[in-house]
């Protein structure tokens, strides 16, 4: 398959209802503009507080289904999944990334014969895998072997749709995974059944620190700015975002959120007709959290107010790790 022939497959962004959803987008805040964030522990029976994250853990996969229930009745629709392997052995090539211990392979079947009509997104990335933390395979200098990681990146992502997922998120910043990943799909059959929502807009930030922590994925070395994108590059972002386009992505992400709503419009304007997706990340969780506990703000006014911009901006769809607490927010509030 070309990349021209990916980016004409339509049938990849709309074989779910919710899908169809985000491809029919308006202004509201409802449960369908809501993606949950989860980390999946490889440990089954686990609950794991993240200390640079009050109210958020890392669970085990034996965890997941008791955890949801409540967020599915009360109208979940979609989460993203991170894999946490903390006794997973690590290796130059992330060869636990999809092996059949991984905790992202082993629960997406469970949460699919469970939540039937919830849409699994998996995120795909080698640093929480590999012994250097970076998130693709190096050369012998410390540098990115480009062709090699899209290479192992295509094989995780083939590796997770054939465990479910309906959504596939590479979130590693490597040039050309995508037509990679779109590529490995097709030959095994999957182009009009998973989805490619392409972390395509995702900047080198300070908002990401907590995550590092909760994911165990910080870099052991250097950092990562050189594959992700410098904070004032508007045109790198623009580039980068069509660049994933042309290889056949189904959706886009810019990442982190609040600071970057200026390129979340202007990408959204650029590629009206692709769902935007904009990831408030761990760091904006925490600021608002400490905030709220400290008494500077009211954690549902603001975060109102910030989920709004973010959907004035152009989101269609909001990641985040307030979800239960949003989803709480948008029940009708009783008149007695």
């Amino acid at each position: 398959m070309t990349e021209v022939e990916a980016r004409h497959i339509l049938h990849s962004g709309i074989f779910h209802p919710l899908l169809r959803q985000w491809q029919s987008p308006n202004v509201e805040i409802t449960a369908d503009n809501l993606m949950y964030p989860i980390f999946v522990l490889d440990e089954p029976d686990a609950k794991d507080p993240i200390a640079s994250m009050p109210g958020v853990y890392r669970y085990g996969i034996n965890q997941l289904k008791i955890i949801l229930k409540p967020l599915v009745a009360k109208g979940l629709r979609s989460v993203l999944l991170f894999g946490v392997p903390n006794h997973l052995e690590k290796d130059g090539f992330g060869s636990n990334a999809d092996s059949p211990q991984n905790p992202i392979v082993q629960v997406v079947p469970k949460l699919r014969q469970s939540f039937p009509d919830l849409v699994i997104a998996c995120d795909v990335c080698l640093c929480p895998y590999t012994i250097h933390g970076h998130c693709g395979i190096l050369n012998m200098d410390g540098s990115i072997n480009n062709e090699a990681s899209i290479k192992r990146i295509a094989e995780i992502a083939v590796a997770y749709a054939k465990a479910g997922a309906h959504i596939i998120a590479p979130s590693d910043m490597m040039d050309g995974r995508i037509g990679k990943i779109k590529k490995g799909l097709a030959a095994e059959g999957f182009s009009n059944k998973v989805a490619v929502l392409s972390y395509a807009v995702k900047f080198a930030s300070g908002f990401y620190g907590p995550f590092r922590d909760a994911s165990k994925s910080a870099p052991q070395f250097g950092d990562r700015k050189c594959y992700q994108l410098p904070p004032g590059s508007n045109g790198l972002a623009s580039r980068a975002a069509a660049r994933d386009v042309a290889e056949g992505a189904d959706m886009l992400i810019v990442k982190p959120g609040l600071a970057y709503l200026d390129v979340l419009r202007h990408t959204k304007d650029a590629h009206p007709e692709y769902p935007m997706f904009v990831y408030q990340v761990s760091g904006e969780y925490a600021m608002l959290y400490h905030g709220a506990n400290n008494g500077a703000i009211n954690l549902e006014n603001v975060l109102h107010e910030v989920l709004l911009s973010m959907r004035r901006a152009g989101a269609d769809c909001i990641i985040t790790y307030f979800a239960p607490l949003i989803l709480e927010m948008l029940k009708p509030k009783s008149k007695y």
